[in-house]
């Protein structure tokens, strides 16, 4: 019965943890699919910022972009179903899961009045615009 049990090599006997086989288990129970959060990319591109969020199977309707309080707020919802039936409607497989994410970005040196968006094949692409520093203007003051 032991040869066939799934090897860890990280495992080791002195370093027994009982629960890291539960988490195992509702791991390989519920999947790990490893969407908790959507990975983004941001570049410096002189003027601006190019921010770039992967969103894979989010239609565009279902992504959010917010701003409030000085901080950018992306949320996407996702939904995916996959079904295949036999001849006589009797299910052979079929597959739901669904998500939501959400993440925060400081935005406090963007001009939030100029950030533009597009959403194309998975990817969402923000260009937000740099704040302008503001020259100190000379001029002369008078001494009364």
């Amino acid at each position: 019965m032991f040869d066939l049990m799934p090897y860890d090599r990280r495992r080791r006997l002195s370093a027994y943890d009982p629960f890291a086989e539960i988490l195992d288990w509702q791991k390989s129970f519920f999947g790990d699919n490893g969407l908790k959060e959507f990975k983004t990319d941001i570049k410096d591109v002189g003027d601006a910022y190019e921010l770039e969020a992967d969103l894979p199977g989010c239609k565009k309707e279902d992504i959010k972009v917010e701003l409030s309080d000085g901080y950018l707020t992306i949320s996407a919802e996702r939904h995916c179903e996959n079904e295949e039936k036999d001849e006589k409607d009797r299910y052979i497989h079929r597959e739901r899961s669904w998500g939501t994410y959400k993440r925060n970005f400081d935005v406090s040196n963007v001009d939030t009045e100029k950030i533009q968006a597009a959403y194309n094949d998975g990817v969402l692409k923000l260009t937000l615009p740099k704040r302008t520093k503001e020259k100190p203007s000379s001029r002369s003051i008078d001494i009364e």
